[in-house]
């Protein structure tokens, strides 16, 4: 009979020290040790205390723990590193394989007991181990919090059933931790703490407290470390209840949270994007393929092209038939219009379609050769199919693939002026059938439907102008077929005001000049207005071959035959809506006219009998139209420029809000074209002009108002007509100002604004740093006026900040052309900084706050000699300078020694950087009025001599 293999608990420490050693040299070797590990375990496990009952007389597991949690206890304090890592990972395989084997095995036990108690021996282990780490969790070392949570994470995907008490103290534990002062503590807590998300039960919840998806929503989106928002991200379960907040992170501040929304949480884990409502998809492709950085348009792109891949892995659109045309294109055109059902391309989602297409087209261009577009398409026409042929046409073009264009089979002009016209027709018979329903009791339901078909066939008639826009026009059949047809549009009286604009540019397109454009849009003009005129039948869809009457066939004038006085109010009506007509006509006629006002004579007509009465109205929307109307006539008439600019600043004092928004873009426009005639002509006028603006600025309410103003300012500014520092005092101040801080649009008008101007030109930077002090001032009394919950506010910017974002915009480091050899005169906007910022410190009524911000904002300048700033002070700026500093803490001595030291790293740095050149300056030769008024002002006055 064999011998019995001896077993010692007093060699299980020195085992167990073995299998951490060679643990933490190579993860190749973990499986490996945890089966030896596991056998020792067992081995050690049989040992019995038979004088102690339960617990107490396990003392070979009691022996294994010990030992295990020493080893493990060796690992805490130790710093990043791949010894350690590869400690915790060894630590979750050796749980994991503890489970695992509870089911296989009765070593742990005797044979006798039960299949629940054979599992006691890793649950008692698991918790044993968990209640250590526990103590952990409130270590001062922030190391050993980390790595106490990394082995609570590492255990838990493999923990299996642990008691309520241990599962409530993990939980416990983990939620203080979200509050721990580390950030990567707080990552490693939500990580954690989204592996219980669904093991709790609400109801068994104590009231008030919060469920563990709440608090990782929660960190989702308030914690200000992005690694912490990052690592509840990646960790949050996809659904309906955390879509909302999944969606909020594509617009976080930092730029690796987005991408990960994208790359980590939307593209894996959503799967249908039918899951998201249609705005939110639509939310969150605008704002992805919108992002300023690349690496998160990327990502957001690669999310689209999985939907592609969904939509074409479905046989058919919802809704749609089986077989809507016989195509070779192998499926992807029927899952490219499949893929444009999750955006409301009949509405404002259009845009957003025509993004997400784009980006599926540079992710796989190959698709674009699978397109072959049959006459069974054109027949079918859908919203769907209609976009997806004009962004087809629009982006073989911009790619310049003409030769796919051939390929897929694109109708000649001809075809495609009657498929413009079948469209056309089909609208027309829409309109008619909801005319005849108005007539009899309408139907809300039946109306509505209506409505929907009509914004349908509208929007197919629009692509189909769109594409117009691009065939070859050497066909002059074609070319006269699409004119007879547009022309024929634009003369309908009820043509739905979203195709004006397409017509005229298709107009714009196959006329041969500007001249002709305006001689067809105003024969159109009268046509509308002629009292004798017949108006169309609404059911009037054919023949369209032929052309209207000519004006010379008929001499006619826009100007009508009755008085308003003497008509009906149906006919003021109706000559009110044929009015608002022809003004959208004008409007979109001028937007396209580039040449002069007195090359084409026919506007003469229009000004005079349209456009000058519309102005006169006191109907709103006829005079808002009138007003714009005459602003762009203004735009190519340098004397009705002049002589109408008074009427429209007369305008922006009495004019409602929308009408004010109109007339200000005008007024800014006219400003920016005739520079000569208004702020160039001179001072006094300019002068007047900016007052104007500025006392407007100050006086309006309306944020959209408000944003207008700015944006208007900053253009003269960055034009350089104007270059008041009082109107960038102002611009500064609203940027920080309270009253703005919820105006998104001129928050982020003035935030480009700022970095562009300083940068472009050092004059620019100069003009920026002499309002400091003034701007400082001002901006200080505003804090001082505020409440203390605005004073709070995230969004509110701090004075520190505002005196940064100073120093920052003054750096000439940051100028985007530097002068390769500055003259004597430029001067160093840092420098004068420096001098005003020491001139202040030695004002006493100043606050100790303002006086140690100003301490602070020295050490950030840049004024040093150093090969980047290629610009040397001048000896009196660095005499003043040194004086300045020298004299500073024996005139005017800080309270705070804080402050003392801060002030003595700037001085031992400018001593360091001009104590040599100050040795060669002669103070005497400086000795002038200039120099005496500086000695004054600090308090030194008659002491010059002896500097």
């Amino acid at each position: 009979m064999p011998a019995k293999s001896t077993f010692s608990l007093d060699d299980v420490p020195a085992a167990i020290a073995a299998r951490f050693d060679e643990a933490q040299k190579s993860l190749a070797n973990h499986r490996k040790n945890c089966v030896a590990l596991h056998k020792l375990h067992v081995q050690a496990s049989r040992v019995k205390d038979p004088g102690k009952k339960n617990e107490d007389a396990l003392t070979g597991e009691w022996a294994f723990g010990d030992a295990f949690i020493d080893m493990v206890n060796r690992t805490l304090a130790m710093k990043k590193g791949a010894f350690a890592d590869r400690i915790v990972r060894f630590v979750g395989s050796y749980v994991k394989m503890m489970n695992d084997k509870g089911e296989s095995h009765s070593q742990c036990t005797d044979r006798t007991q039960t299949e629940d108690q054979e599992e006691t021996c890793a649950s008692r282990f698991v918790t044993r181990l968990l209640e250590w780490l526990f103590q952990g969790f409130k270590a001062k070392n922030k190391v050993v919090r980390q790595r106490s949570i990394q082995l609570v994470i590492e255990m838990m995907a493999n923990i299996g059933e642990i008691d309520e008490s241990t599962y409530n103290q993990l939980r416990d534990n983990l939620i203080e931790r979200l509050c721990d002062k580390e950030p990567l503590i707080r990552a490693h807590a939500a990580i954690a703490l989204s592996k219980l998300v669904g093991t709790e039960d609400p109801e068994e919840l104590k009231q008030g407290e919060t469920t563990c998806l709440d608090l990782l929503l929660e960190c989702t989106q308030y914690d200000t470390a992005p690694e912490v928002r990052r690592a509840a991200l990646i960790n949050l379960p996809v659904t309906p209840e955390t879509l909302p907040v999944i969606i909020t992170r594509t617009r976080d501040t930092d730029t690796l949270t987005r991408k990960l929304a994208y790359s980590s949480v939307l593209e894996p884990k959503l799967g249908h994007p039918r899951h998201l409502t249609i705005a939110q998809r639509e939310d969150i492709t605008k704002v992805g393929l919108g992002d300023r950085e690349a690496t998160v348009r990327v990502a957001a792109g690669n999310m689209i092209t999985k939907w592609l891949d969904i939509a074409m892995s479905e046989q058919d659109p919802p809704g749609q038939p089986t077989e809507t045309w016989v195509g070779d294109d192998g499926g992807v055109m029927k899952g490219f219009i499949n893929f444009l059902t999750f955006f409301d391309v009949v509405g404002p989602g259009e845009a957003i379609a025509v993004d997400a297409m784009l980006s599926v087209f540079t992710t796989k261009p190959a698709l674009l050769d699978a397109f072959v577009f049959t006459d069974d398409f054109w027949a079918n026409l859908i919203p769907e199919s209609a976009v997806l042929a004009r962004v087809f046409v629009d982006q073989c073009l911009q790619s310049k693939s003409e030769n796919r264009l051939e390929d897929a089979a694109i109708p000649v002009v001809t075809a495609f002026a009657f498929h413009i016209q079948e469209a056309y027709n089909a609208l027309l018979s829409l309109m008619q059938e909801m005319d005849f329903l108005q007539i009899g009791e309408p139907d809300d339901e039946e109306s509505e439907a209506r409505e929907e078909e009509l914004a349908k066939k509208e929007l197919i008639l629009g692509e189909l102008l769109r594409i117009a826009l691009n065939l070859d026009y050497m066909d002059e059949i074609g070319r006269r077929k699409v004119f007879s047809v547009v022309k024929d549009m634009l003369a309908h009286p009820h043509l739905p005001p979203g195709l004006i604009e397409h017509c005229l540019d298709v107009l714009s397109q196959i006329l041969p000049s500007e001249r002709e454009l305006i001689r067809i849009v105003v024969e159109i003009i009268i046509e509308l207005r002629d009292d004798d005129e017949v108006e169309p039948a609404i059911d009037d869809v054919r023949n369209f071959d032929g052309s209207r009457s000519d004006i010379t066939q008929k001499e006619r004038s826009m100007r009508r035959s009755k008085d308003r006085h003497e008509m009906t109010p149906e006919e003021q009506q109706q000559n009110d809506l044929t009015d608002m007509r022809c003004l959208v006509l004008c409007i979109g006629m001028l937007e396209r006219v580039n040449g002069t006002f007195e090359d084409n004579s026919t506007l003469e007509g229009i000004l005079t009998d349209l456009i000058v009465p519309a102005v006169k109205r006191k109907e709103l929307a006829l005079r808002e139209k009138g007003l714009v109307a005459l602003g762009l006539c203004c735009l190519i008439a340098r004397n009705m420029a002049t002589n109408s600019f008074q009427l429209f600043l007369n305008q922006v004092q009495t004019a409602p809000e929308d009408l004010k928004l109109k007339v200000l873009q005008i007024v800014f426009d006219l400003l920016v074209v005739y520079d000569r005639d208004f702020l160039g002509r001179s001072e006094e006028i300019s002068r007047q002009i900016i007052s104007f603006i500025l006392q407007t600025l100050d006086s309006e309410e309306s944020p959209a108002i408000q944003s207008v103003l700015c944006t208007g300012m900053c253009k003269l500014l960055l034009s350089g007509q104007v270059t008041d520092s009082k109107v960038l005092l102002r611009l500064a101040l609203i940027y920080i100002s309270p009253s703005t801080m919820d105006n998104a649009e001129l928050k982020q008008c003035l935030s480009y604004f700022f970095p562009v101007y300083c940068y472009s030109s050092r004059e620019n930077q100069n003009r920026m740093q002499s309002i400091f002090s003034e701007a400082f001032d001002l901006a200080s009394q505003m804090h001082e006026d505020l409440e203390d919950e605005q004073k709070e506010d995230p969004k509110l910017v701090s004075l520190h900040q505002f005196g940064l974002l100073m120093i920052d915009w003054t750096d000439m480091t940051k100028l985007v052309e530097r002068v390769p050899q500055p003259k004597p005169s430029d001067r160093n906007p840092h420098a004068d900084l420096a001098l005003q910022l020491l001139l202040a410190l030695y004002d006493s009524e100043r606050s100790d706050d303002t006086r140690k911000a100003f301490c602070q904002f020295l050490g950030q300048l840049q004024f040093f000699p150093s090969k980047e700033l290629g610009l040397e002070l001048d000896n009196r700026t660095v005499l003043k300078l040194n004086i300045l500093i020298e004299n500073l803490q024996e005139q005017c001595p800080f309270n705070d020694t804080s402050l003392d030291r801060t002030f003595k790293r700037v001085k031992d740095r400018f001593q360091k950087a001009f104590g040599r050149r100050l040795e060669s300056i002669d103070p005497g030769r400086y000795v002038d009025a200039e120099f005496e008024k500086f000695y004054e002002d600090i308090g030194m006055g008659g002491r010059q001599g002896n500097q």
